[in-house]
């Protein structure tokens, strides 16, 4: 990276954090704006794609660790509990559907080919993004179960689709028969991922506690601490064959549920270094991964990309929540609003390291989809949820 490089990137960050709330009213969002400026650093300069994933890679797994991490320990475990048979509804059916639907929908496409191939498209695309989405699920006119339900189905979603990427990618590395071996060690991966997740999480939140209740903690490096914690519960499900994802979120819980007092503010902290992390995440998808789109975009693809963004999540959802109580309006809101983000490039970026060129077709998809969606979900946060907000709340409809 150039000095006059690193210069405009720390400008627009700066100018982001100083401007950011007037931007946003102009339905200009954090990632179209971050990956708008990697396009024009890619145009501007050099960038070497194969040097650039490894850094990618690295820190779009850890931005995601801490997104979910965060985005956990603010969900109060009573809150869980209230709401479980919607998520259950979102994740035990509207997700596989939106996978099996995408998985089907992709095996038509020209140059997929094989069904293994399909199932890593449809996985793939298949989890939201609480980062993307974080307009909405921040926005005080939307009600706030509404906000929670879709706070944690994009928590969860992620690492219900890991075993199933995992298993996409081995049975297109590997010979028949395979895959099929992987698919009980993906599912052990989920839940050692959970259990391993909710240990350090917990752990870490009663040492806090402690802590502070004894004066122990300066709270300058209270929020440090909560930071590398979520890396703790991360890397530690790596280490035991785990889940990190699963780990990164379910550990956020346990922390939420057992720090007590001292959890507001370290968890602020988390927040917004994975916001600054996510702008240069996003910055990094527009200077290495759009530019690989030249010449590989064509109809099919784009209306992939579509569909996966509308019919394809929408109607699953409105599925799984037939029965529930939930108007037209709060079912079309949450259809909608599911964005396709860090989740998807991180698995992108595992399909390259394990299928190396045969991955290309896929990736492109994917990366397709994920530009699309930020552009898209970017446009019509702000003012869908300002007008959701505006004609369901005064009803009630739904109920917090």
């Amino acid at each position: 990276m150039t000095s006059s490089a690193l210069a405009l990137i720390a400008v627009a960050v700066f100018a982001w954090g100083a401007f950011s709330a007037r931007l946003e009213r102009a339905d200009l969002t954090a990632p179209i704006a971050f990956v708008g400026l990697g396009v024009l650093l890619a145009a501007l300069s050099d960038v070497d794609a194969d040097a650039g994933a490894a850094g990618v890679a690295v820190l779009t797994e850890v931005t995601l660790a801490w997104v979910l991490f965060s985005d956990a320990a603010r969900v109060g475990v009573r809150e869980l509990r209230s709401d479980a048979g919607v998520y259950g509804r979102l994740l035990g059916l509207a997700l596989p559907l939106t996978v099996v639907v995408g998985a089907a929908v992709a095996w038509a496409l020209p140059g997929i080919g094989s069904p293994w191939i399909a199932l890593l498209i449809g996985a793939a695309l298949a989890p939201t993004d609480a980062a993307l989405g974080a307009v909405v699920i921040t926005h005080p006119a939307v009600p706030v179960r509404i906000r929670r339900i879709l706070n944690v189905e994009s928590g969860l979603n992620d690492g219900f689709v890991t075993p199933i990427v995992m298993v996409a990618l081995a049975g297109a590395a590997s010979a028949p028969g395979h895959a099929d071996a992987n698919a009980f060690a993906a599912v052990l991966q989920l839940v050692a991922g959970a259990v391993i997740g909710a240990v350090i999480g917990a752990s870490g939140g009663w040492i806090v506690r402690v802590a502070s209740r004894r004066g122990w903690t300066d709270e300058s490096y209270a929020g440090p601490a909560v930071l590398a914690l979520a890396l703790v519960a991360y890397a530690g499900a790596l280490v035991g064959q785990g889940n990190g994802f699963v780990a990164a979120f379910a550990g956020g819980i346990a922390f939420g549920h057992v720090a007590g007092r001292g959890r507001p503010r370290a968890v602020s902290y988390v927040e917004q270094t994975a916001g600054l992390a996510s702008l240069l995440v996003w910055l990094l998808f527009g200077a290495i991964a759009v530019p690989l789109l030249y010449g590989r975009i064509d109809t099919m693809t784009v209306l992939y990309a579509v569909l996966s963004l509308t019919l394809m999540r929408m109607v699953p959802v409105a599925l799984s929540l037939a029965g529930a109580g939930f108007g037209a309006r709060a079912v079309l809101f949450v259809g909608w609003f599911g964005p396709r983000g860090l989740a998807s490039v991180v698995f992108a970026l595992l399909a390259v390291e394990h299928l190396g060129g045969r991955a290309a077709p896929a990736v492109a998809v994917i990366v397709v989809t994920v530009l699309l969606s930020v552009v898209a979900h970017g446009l019509t946060a702000d003012p869908w949820a300002t007008r959701f907000g505006a004609r369901v709340a005064p009803r009630g409809e739904p109920a917090p």
